[in-house]
C-alpha cells in the first residue's frame, strides 16, 4: 500500500488506535519465538500492507518517514514513561565517518518519524497490547541543535579510532546503543584495528518518556536555554555558564542574588536554587526540558575544608529479590548508572565553617567502570544472597555480609532505612534493616576533584 500524502499515511495510522495485536495479526506473528521485533513486524505487514525489510532508506521512503512501534508502561505513582529507549538504525562505522550530519544514515532514516505508542502491561499477553497512541514525529528545533552535537560527538569518536570505547553515557537525547546477539556482536572501525561493538543509533528513554509525558499525558516541558544557545554551546557547557556567576556564595546569598526564599536546611532549597538560576524559577526539575530528556539528575555535594565529601552518596534503596532474579543487560543498577547523567552541584566549608558553593559537574560513569567495578559489585550482592546473608551482632548493631566501602573503591551496601526498625525481607526468610546502594566518599571526591 502507497500513501501519497502524510496526511493519508496518518489517517490510516490513527484507525490503529485503541486496537490490540490480536485484532491486528493477520499472519501469525504473534506466535513468533521474538518478543520485540515481532510487534512491529504485525503493524508493517498486516497493518500498513509491506514486507519488513532493513533498507537504509525510511519505511515509507516517499515521504522519507520511518516507522516505529513503541511501549510506555504505567508506574507505581501512575505516572507515564518508555518502557525502553527507541532504538533506529545500525551504526557502519566504515561509512559514517564520512558523512555531514544530513547525509548521515541517522538523519536519512529517521528523520520524520510516524510513532505508534501502545502500553505494557506485565499481567497482559502480547496479543492483548493495545494501541493508545499515534503520531507523526518532527524534532523539536530545540531538541535537533542537541542531536546534531550528540551525532557529532559519536562521529568524532569514529573518526578518532574510539568507536569501542562509544557510550550512550557520551552524550544526551541520541544515543549509541549495544545492538547485537551478545558481547562477540563486532564490527571493524575505519581508524583503529581494534574491533567494536555493534551499535544502534537510539532516541534514549528519558527522551522518549518525555515523548510519551507530551503526547499522552499532556504534559508540558519549559526549556532553561534558547534555540540560538543551543546551537552555539553544549547543555554542559551552558549549565556552566547560568552557574558561574554564583561561585563562592553561601546558599543565603545564591538565593538573595535570584530574589527567593529558601531555607538552607531544607531539601528542596538546591533544587529551587537550580530552577531559579536557570531562570525557569519555581519549576520542577523533572519538568524543565533539558534535564527530562537528558536524564539528568541533580546530586549536592558538601566538602569539607580538605576537599573530602562529608559522607558517601546515597541511591535508591535495594530490592533484593528483584536483584537475585534479574540479569546484569536488565539489572537497575547497570541501567541507572547507563542512562542517567548526574548534576553534581558542589558546596564546601571555607575556614569559617561556611558551606560556599564551588562549583558543577555533569557527569556519567565510564563504561569501563560499568563493565568491571559496577558488575563485579551487583555480582557480589547476588553472590552473598545465593550462597547466604550472615547476619551478626556487633558494637554497632547488627552487622551483614554484603560489599563495604573496601570491596572495589567504588559502591558499598550499607542501611538506609528511617531507624533500626525499618526492615525489609530477605528472599532466605530472614528480615534486615532497609539497604541502599551508595558511591564511596573517596569516588564522589575523585569525581568532584576538578570541580574549582
Amino acid at each position: 500500500m502507497v500513501f501519497e500524502t502524510e496526511e493519508a499515511l496518518l489517517y490510516k495510522a490513527q484507525e490503529a488506535r485503541g486496537k490490540t495485536f490480536s485484532e491486528i495479526d493477520q499472519h501469525g506473528r504473534l506466535n513468533s519465538k521474538r518478543s520485540t521485533g515481532a510487534l512491529g513486524q504485525i503493524v508493517e505487514e498486516s497493518f500498513f500492507g509491506y514486507e519488513v525489510n532493513s533498507n537504509a532508506e525510511a519505511d515509507f521512503s516517499n515521504l522519507g518517514i520511518e516507522l516505529k512501534v513503541t511501549p510506555f508502561k504505567q508506574n507505581k505513582d501512575k505516572s507515564l514513561s518508555a518502557k525502553e529507549r527507541l532504538v533506529l538504525n545500525i551504526i557502519n562505522y566504515m561509512t559514517e565517518a564520512d558523512k555531514n550530519f544530513y547525509d548521515s544514515s541517522f538523519w536519512k532514516k529517521n528523520q520524520k518519524l510516524l510513532l505508534m505508542f501502545y502500553e505494557w502491561k506485565k499481567e497482559l499477553n502480547r496479543g492483548d497490547y493495545k494501541i493508545i497512541e499515534t503520531l507523526l514525529f518532527e524534532y523539536p528545533e530545540k531538541d535537533l541543535a542537541v542531536i546534531k552535537s550528540d551525532w557529532a560527538l559519536i562521529q568524532g569518536k569514529i573518526r578518532a579510532g574510539l568507536a569501542h570505547e562509544l557510550s550512550e553515557g557520551d552524550t544526551q537525547y541520541l544515543g549509541a546503543c549495544t545492538k547485537g546477539a551478545n558481547k562477540n556482536s563486532l564490527r571493524e572501525q575505519p581508524f583503529s584495528d581494534v574491533p567494536a561493538m555493534q551499535r544502534a543509533f537510539s532516541l534514549k528513554q528519558s527522551y522518549m518518556t518525555a515523548l510519551v509525558r507530551q503526547y499522552i499525558s499532556k504534559e508540558k516541558l519549559v526549556y532553561f536555554s534558547s534555540l540560538e544557545e543551543l546551537q552555539e554551546k553544549t547543555i554542559e557547557q551552558l549549565l556552566n555558564d547560568r552557574f558561574e556567576p554564583f561561585m563562592g556564595m553561601t546558599m543565603e546569598e545564591m538565593a538573595e542574588k535570584l530574589n527567593i526564599q529558601i531555607n538552607p536546611g531544607n531539601r528542596s532549597a538546591v533544587p529551587n536554587l537550580i530552577s531559579a538560576l536557570l531562570g525557569v524559577k519555581g519549576t520542577k526539575l523533572d519538568k524543565i526540558a533539558e534535564f527530562a530528556k537528558a536524564n539528568i539528575q541533580f546530586k549536592t555535594v558538601r566538602l569539607q575544608q580538605s576537599g573530602r565529601p562529608k559522607e558517601s552518596m546515597s541511591f535508591k534503596n535495594i530490592d533484593f529479590n528483584e536483584i537475585i532474579n534479574e540479569e546484569w543487560e536488565d539489572s537497575y543498577i547497570r541501567n541507572y548508572f547507563l542512562e542517567t547523567q548526574i548534576l553534581f552541584v558542589v558546596f564546601q566549608f571555607d575556614n569559617n565553617d561556611l558551606l560556599r558553593f564551588k562549583g558543577i559537574k555533569l557527569w556519567h560513569m565510564a563504561m569501563k567502570t560499568i563493565n568491571n567495578e559496577l558488575f563485579n559489585f551487583w555480582n557480589e550482592i547476588r553472590r552473598v544472597l545465593t550462597e547466604g546473608v550472615i547476619l551478626t551482632q556487633s558494637k554497632k548493631g547488627i552487622e551483614n555480609n554484603f560489599p563495604k566501602s573496601n570491596f572495589n573503591g567504588v559502591l558499598h551496601v550499607r542501611p538506609k532505612g528511617a531507624d533500626g526498625s525499618d526492615k525489609i525481607k530477605l528472599p532466605d526468610g530472614q528480615w534486615i534493616t532497609k539497604q541502599c546502594y551508595w558511591l564511596n566518599a573517596s569516588y564522589v571526591a575523585e569525581i568532584v576533584k576538578e570541580v574549582k
